[in-house]
Parts: C-alpha cells; sequence; structure tokens
C-alpha cells in the first residue's frame, strides 16, 4: 500500500522552528516530485515548497522565502520542510504529496497523486 506520512508538527511561539518530515511506504520517493502544502481554516490549499526527483528544481512561496528550505533524503525515502522564523500566519494542516510532474505544475495546480494525511502547525503565544 502506498503511503505518505507527514509528522513534525506542534505548537510553536512565534519566532520558533520545525522540521517536518514526509516519510513514504510502499514506494520510493526517488522517481517522484514532492510538494508541501498547508490549508488553514477557511482559507484554500497553497503550495509551500516543492522539491523534484532529481533535486535539481525547488520552489519556495513568496511567503516563506527565506524562513522556509525543503531537502530530501532518498536513502531515508523522507523529504523535510525546514521551517524558521515561524509567524501565527504559517498556522494551517500541513501536507506532503507525491507526483510525477514537474515541481510548478504540481504547486500551481496543488494536485498530485499521492497525500499524506497532514500534521498541524500552530504558531501561536
Amino acid at each position: 500500500q502506498l503511503r505518505l506520512v507527514e509528522s513534525g508538527g506542534g505548537l510553536v511561539q512565534p519566532g520558533g522552528s520545525l522540521r517536518l518530515s514526509c516519510a513514504a511506504s510502499g514506494f520510493t520517493l526517488d522517481y517522484y516530485t514532492i510538494g508541501w502544502f498547508r490549508q488553514a481554516p477557511g482559507k484554500e490549499r497553497e503550495g509551500v515548497s516543492c522539491i523534484s526527483s532529481d533535486n535539481g528544481s525547488r520552489y519556495i512561496a513568496e511567503s516563506v522565502e527565506g524562513r522556509f528550505t525543503i531537502s530530501r533524503d532518498n536513502a531515508k525515502n523522507t523529504v523535510y520542510l525546514q521551517m524558521n522564523s515561524l509567524k501565527p500566519e504559517d498556522t494551517a494542516l500541513y501536507y506532503c504529496a507525491a507526483d510525477d510532474r514537474d515541481c510548478r505544475t504540481v504547486v500551481v495546480t496543488t494536485q498530485a497523486d499521492y497525500w499524506g494525511q497532514g500534521t498541524q502547525v500552530t504558531v501561536s503565544s
């Protein structure tokens, strides 16, 4: 069974950091573009970051540029989202997703073949 499982979310104060993990089981992430998305209550799903299968292409949304970094460890079949200098507006349910299309397409369409269940990130004092 193909699964993506996110972890690492939680409650953090403004200015704090979290590292989200997206682990795959049942398939190898090496061959997939991996995107991170978030959705806050009452808002549309937003593409946050994306990394191509060969690490050659990455995307970071303007709203998190300079604060969030995406990386992948194919040996661990895991993709990470390092989030620093967190703000209250970063509060959302964060999902990872895998697709065989390019980063730009995945982020713009916010569509992908495989999705995790999400991990909640709450930034609050």
